[in-house]
Parts: structure tokens; C-alpha cells; sequence
């Protein structure tokens, strides 16, 4: 995902999509271990995708 793509999630968008990329990029680290990974790249995409929405997250002001 693009910086501008994860600007415009709404927060509660933002929660979820956080939640599935850290889900798979799980998956993806246990699918290593056994040998099975196809796209060996993707571990570093789904690093920087939580890190961007990290940052944009802490970025949002709170709703009080």
C-alpha cells in the first residue's frame, strides 16, 4: 500500500487492515520456517505496510 493510499483509511479501516497484514505477514513467517515460502520479498513489504500504518495511525489525532 501506498503512504497516500493508507492516509485516506478511516481509523476503523485503518485497525483492520492493520490487523490482516500483521496476520499475514505471521502466516508468511511460519510458511518460511517449513521451506514454504514462494515470494520470499513480501516479508519486507508487509514490514513496511505496518510501519507506514503505524505512522499514520500515531499521526491521526484521537478522538476525545
Amino acid at each position: 500500500m501506498t503512504p497516500k493510499e493508507i492516509r485516506e483509511l478511516s481509523p476503523t479501516e485503518l485497525e483492520t487492515k492493520l490487523r490482516e497484514t500483521r496476520e499475514q505477514l505471521l502466516q508468511l513467517r511460519l510458511r518460511k520456517q517449513t521451506g514454504q515460502v514462494e515470494k520470499p520479498h513480501q516479508l519486507r513489504e508487509y514490514r513496511k505496510d505496518i510501519a507506514r500504518m503505524e505512522t499514520v495511525r500515531r499521526a491521526q489525532p484521537k478522538p476525545a
